[in-house]
Order: structure tokens, then sequence, then C-alpha cells
């Protein structure tokens, strides 16, 4: 669990970066964006399944292919909300022998 847990932070701040170099480099920004909104939203659905990796694809798309965006890291939120800020919920089991 621990590895995947660093290797999804990893690649989130590997695809922060590459989102970020389409805001960085004049011109090819535009078309850059154009590629990556699908591409960023397509990964982010495959990292983090459900509902809330739908709509963290959602967030994604919508984040990248707005102009001037492009600097939120959308992956490495969406890896803190996950591993650190989402509270579990935890199912208490009661064993109880009934004589």
């Amino acid at each position: 669990m621990a590895k995947e847990k660093y290797k999804k932070l990893a690649l989130s701040l590997l695809f922060d970066a590459m989102g970020m170099v389409t805001f960085v480099i004049p011109m090819i920004g535009e078309f850059g964006d154009v590629v990556w909104a699908p591409l960023a939203a397509y990964l982010m659905t495959r990292m983090y399944k459900g509902n809330v990796g739908k709509a963290a694809g959602f967030v994604t798309f919508v984040e990248e292919a707005l102009p001037g965006f492009d600097v939120i890291p959308t992956f490495t939120i969406m890896w803190l909300y996950t591993y650190v800020f989402k509270k579990e919920k935890v199912k208490d089991i009661i064993d109880a022998e009934i004589s």
C-alpha cells in the first residue's frame, strides 16, 4: 500500500509539472492544453477509481482547458485529498459469542 501511495505521489507531481509546462512555453501552451486537457482527465480517472476519480477527471479537464489555470496542481491536490485529508469510515466489528 505504501509503495503505491508514493508512486501515485510521484506520478501526480510529474503530471502537474507536465501541465505547467504548457503554461510556461509561449505559443505552444494553447495547443498543448488542447492535447493535455483530455489526456490529463483520462489519467486522473485511471489513477483514482469510482465517482471521486470521475469528478476529479472532470475538474482536471476544465482546469487544464481554461487558460491561466495551469498552475493549479490538481493531481497533487487529489493525492492529498485521498491520502491525507480523506477520513475512511471504520466499521466496528464486534465478536460476540452467544451461549
